[in-house]
């Protein structure tokens, strides 16, 4: 197989349309979320051979997948100017060598998030599940303050474990980090010094940001993708008749009374 027939083969799997590459692409979405939950679950307990051993096999794919993503893009060299490769690069790097630390892991989160805004992605989404068209800006502001809780849950860990007895696991570190998002603050667990404070403010301003962004998200009123054909606007309430901006006659798709 020639490199260009090769390269044309991956890329259909990114980006193609075709039944393969849907699937190849929900293939990696439900990596993403395993990875997720290994990274989870394997901070509670000590290390040892099988988890090392798992770490190694999470670190090839995730090598692999960023390698193939690389060969098919059409601008290499602008990949590196994305905060997402640069979080690819740590999740590698976190895997595939134990002494540089598994906080890093986390960030591998933050491809789930990526994936579920990639174009085609969406637009496969929204064709086969009626629940994420009805759910969409709740599923985003679910998964983006999900995203920030176990970033900011390693940073507060691996900046705080060697130098804080009241920090001495994730557990801990989450607590800490879902009492100051919410701005509950118990005060039975506090961070040190002023990178400390720093870190606590940067959970305060930006959680709560993102936790009301979750509430309004619930709370307001049920929208649809559509594009009005005259002026473009995208989002309509699910029963609107008429384009809010500039009142054409809208012909919104209904899939009924459930």
């Amino acid at each position: 197989m020639s490199s260009a027939s090769l390269q044309n083969n991956v890329r259909q799997l990114y980006v193609g349309a075709t039944p393969e590459g849907v699937r190849f692409r929900y293939a990696l979405l439900t990596f993403d979320i395993v990875t997720v939950l290994f990274i989870i679950a394997t901070s509670f307990f000590p290390s040892n051979d099988i988890t090392e051993i798992l770490d190694v096999l999470f670190g090839i794919v995730i090598l692999a997948d960023f390698s193939a993503r690389l060969l098919v893009s059409r601008h290499r060299m602008l990949e590196f100017t994305r905060f997402s490769t640069w979080t690819d690069v740590v999740a590698i790097i976190s895997f595939l060598a134990p002494l540089a630390g598994e906080a890093g892991g986390f960030l591998r989160i933050l491809r789930t998030l990526r994936l579920l805004r990639d174009y085609q992605m969406l637009v496969r989404l929204r064709q086969d599940s009626s629940f994420f068209r009805r759910n969409e800006e709740v599923i985003f502001a679910v998964t983006n303050l999900a995203v920030f809780i176990f970033v900011m849950t390693a940073i507060v860990y691996e900046t705080q474990k060697f130098r804080n007895p009241q920090i001495s696991n994730y557990a801990d570190a989450l607590y800490f980090t879902v009492t100051a998002l919410t701005t509950t603050g118990f005060g039975d667990i506090t961070l040190h010094g002023t990178v400390g404070r720093m870190i606590s403010v940067v959970i305060m301003i930006f959680g709560v940001t993102l936790f009301f962004n979750l509430a309004r998200a619930l709370l307001s009123p049920n929208k649809v993708r559509f594009a009005c054909p005259t002026c473009g606007l995208q989002r309509h309430d699910s029963d609107a008749v008429h384009c809010k901006a500039c009142g054409t006659v809208l012909n919104i798709p209904d899939e009924g009374l459930s």
